[in-house]
């Protein structure tokens, strides 16, 4: 349910372009995740950081597609999104403690420290792949095509990969005490 009120500015994103084209929907993106963020604060009274990254990126991207009425801004915040992204997941192998793929799934998944590792460098290869192809699209087809990419396709390769990563880690997890006994 998250990963859909996540995915809430994009769609309006998307449904404004088609109506009113990318600069108004530069806006209601802007609008939108600004609302995400504040609803995140008022509900838990804290915003994620990847929140907190998508908002700012957003904001400055956005503004500048709006101030210098250039669309490519706006087109290089999914990939400059999803390179942070594989810095922050890489940086944390440099770290004292677990990754960061660790800290978010650790609660949940027992596996030991070589299979966590691949598991981080398979998403640091994932964010950098998925930035890159981002960039492709948005210099390679039309604008048009660049947005429905930008929902779709985007969206549909991060669910293809976490279902892949699911079925890997079904087949490595260790097994909980419970299920030894």
């Amino acid at each position: 349910m998250q990963f859909l009120v996540d995915l809430l500015p994009v769609i309006a994103f998307f449904v404004t372009y088609k109506f009113a084209g990318i600069y108004t929907a530069t806006g209601v993106l802007i609008v939108g995740v600004l609302l995400q963020t504040l609803v995140s604060w008022i509900r838990f009274r804290k915003v994620s950081p990847m929140l907190l990254a998508t908002a700012a990126l957003v904001l400055v991207l956005g503004g500048l597609t709006l101030y210098l009425h250039d669309a490519n801004f706006i087109k290089w915040k999914p990939s400059i999104a999803s390179w942070i992204f594989a810095a922050v997941f890489l940086a944390s192998h440099f770290v004292p403690g677990p990754t960061i793929i660790q800290r978010m799934l650790g609660e949940n998944v027992t596996l030991g420290a070589p299979d966590w590792s691949r598991l981080s460098l398979a998403w640091v290869a994932f964010f950098v792949l998925s930035g890159a192809l981002n960039l492709y699209v948005a210099y390679n087809y039309p604008e048009a095509t660049w947005v429905n990419f930008k929902l779709f396709g985007l969206t549909a390769l991060t669910l293809l990969f976490a279902v892949a990563q699911g079925l890997w880690i079904a087949r490595k997890a260790e097994p909980s005490e419970a299920e030894k006994t």
